[in-house]
């Protein structure tokens, strides 16, 4: 009686303090590193790292800056990077061509009106008279934050909606931080200005909007993994996306507006809270949906545009992979708004 009164003290004990024999510790997390641009529209990562689902799913998220002169995907291909959260662009299409070794894996974001990457024109020339309309950037310089990237695209519809073509103005880069400087010195007359240096830039009376309602339910940024994430660690891949659509489910409806999606996009930005909950949110899609319509609306724009390095149109299926969108669905459930 004695003998089982001490084996049961040792159980309890164990269960108590949470001791685990040798060989049996829990792994440490799989850190993959994230190429990202530290703007709103990429909020679902941050909220997934400060929320703790990439934790919660064996991951620790290295966040890396956008690679200069690399191309996102040869960063991919060549194992600098397990997965990147990134536009659709001509760089897209063209590193499919190519062969590279990655895959579009799920949605980042959508554009809504009012779309969170606004057509801006400084407020001097606004009051002015200068510029009042899309028509009075005939000829004049007009910005996108990378030529070939979809904000091209976006450039595209708002320049149609006012009755011109990019042929119509000159095309230049500038980045998106960089973009009030640059109207108020002059370098460019109106330029795309995501959110939430838009607000932030609106407040301090240096932007006006002058188009905003061009873009309705895009889809124009993705995740992509590598090959390498995707046959080495099929388990952190699905998990990576578990975190993601956890996140993109937080962000739903008001989820810009709360005080803590807020602050944790200030942290990663750089932008007050207190503005990034005036800014016009992105959308994300709760259950990783992607329109494949949408990547041949751009690859056909980006033909036109001649940015394209083949002739023949790629089927998405060559370089889309869904899988990982539908596991995590499995885990998750279908998303029902609160």
């Amino acid at each position: 009686m004695k003998q089982r009164l001490m084996v049961l003290a040792v159980v309890l004990l164990v269960a108590a303090v949470g001791w685990t024999p040798v060989g049996a510790q829990a792994q440490p997390p799989m850190k993959v590193r994230v190429v990202h641009v530290p703007v709103m529209i990429f909020a679902p990562l941050y909220v997934a790292i400060e929320r703790g689902y990439f934790a919660e799913q064996g991951i620790e998220a290295e966040l890396i800056g956008t690679p200069g002169g690399a191309s996102s995907f040869v960063v991919l291909a060549s194992g600098r990077a397990e997965v990147v959260i990134g536009g659709l662009g001509a760089a897209l299409f063209n590193a499919a061509a190519r062969g590279l070794d990655f895959k579009v894996v799920g949605p980042v974001h959508m554009e809504k009106p009012p779309v969170s990457t606004p057509l801006v024109v400084s407020k001097k020339a606004y009051d002015s008279g200068e510029i009042r309309s899309v028509q009075d950037l005939r000829g004049k310089k007009v910005s996108v934050n990378v030529v070939g990237s979809a904000t091209e695209f976006w450039l595209h519809r708002a320049l149609l909606r006012g009755g011109l073509t990019i042929d119509d103005i000159q095309l230049v880069a500038v980045n998106f931080p960089e973009v009030p400087a640059a109207l108020a010195n002059g370098a460019i007359a109106a330029g795309l200005l995501g959110e939430p240096l838009a607000t932030l830039a609106e407040e301090q009376g240096q932007i006006v909007r002058l188009s905003e309602d061009f873009v309705d339910g895009v889809q124009v940024t993705a995740v992509y993994y590598s090959g390498d994430f995707i046959r080495r660690f099929p388990k952190q891949a699905v998990g990576f996306m578990v975190a993601w659509l956890k996140a993109s489910r937080d962000l739903y409806g008001d989820g810009y507006r709360r005080d803590e999606i807020a602050r944790i996009v200030e942290k990663y930005t750089g932008v007050p809270a207190a503005v990034v909950k005036k800014a016009r949110p992105p959308f994300h899609e709760p259950d990783g949906r992607m329109n494949f319509n949408d990547f041949k609306r751009l690859q056909e724009f980006f033909r036109k545009r001649g940015s394209l390095t083949y002739e023949k149109p790629l089927d998405p299926a060559i370089y889309i992979d869904t899988s990982f969108v539908r596991q995590a669905l499995a885990v998750l459930g279908p998303f029902a708004a609160r």
